[in-house]
């Protein structure tokens, strides 16, 4: 069977994020593009990246969503310059534990997976997507979701693509590579 062109294979799985985003879940699918990128960042759908970027991204969501429900338990007791020092606090300490756990855990040793999972949390709170906006619970479920599908999404376009060919100039002109 001959294998469609990656940029075809890449734009039909793009496609299918359009309804993600349609009511009534108003997921965020741009979460799914930043998974799929950070996978093949870390160098493609292999199985050790794979569980590499799967046990980290939701980590990072979760260490997003205790840091949202700490600045929220702030904010009931204190206001002004002590509520930022509080929330200051409080995202030194999420950030710095959820950072620590790759010292603990080789399997979560893929930190950027994390703040991949942590921006996608706060982008997808503060951005109102979800099937209940701003809501911090339905925010995590989001995010973990559509960050999951990004890696799915890296293997699909690897396993029915044809090999992609670059090309790069050197001093006597254009040259193929594969």
């Amino acid at each position: 069977m001959k294998k469609l062109p990656a940029e075809v294979v890449a734009s039909l799985l793009a496609v299918t994020t359009i309804p993600i985003a349609m009511l009534p879940l108003h997921l965020p699918p741009w979460a799914i593009f930043i998974s799929w990128a950070a996978t093949f960042a870390m160098g493609g759908p292999t199985l050790v990246n794979l569980k590499r970027i799967w046990a980290t991204l939701p980590v990072g969501s979760c260490f997003a969503f205790l840091i949202v429900l700490g600045f929220k338990q702030a904010a009931t007791q204190l206001s002004g310059n002590t509520l930022v020092l509080a929330e200051m606090a409080i995202l030194f300490a999420g950030n710095g534990s959820m950072m620590a756990l790759a010292r603990f855990f080789p399997g979560l040793n893929f930190i950027p997976g994390m703040f991949f999972g942590f921006a996608t949390y706060f982008a997808t709170l503060f951005g109102g997507f979800g099937p209940v906006a701003q809501d911090p619970f339905a925010a995590l479920a989001a995010a973990v979701a559509m960050n999951a599908l990004g890696p799915v999404y890296a293997w699909l376009k690897e396993r029915y693509s044809a090999p992609e060919v670059t090309h790069q100039r050197n001093w006597k002109g254009w040259k193929a590579e594969v």
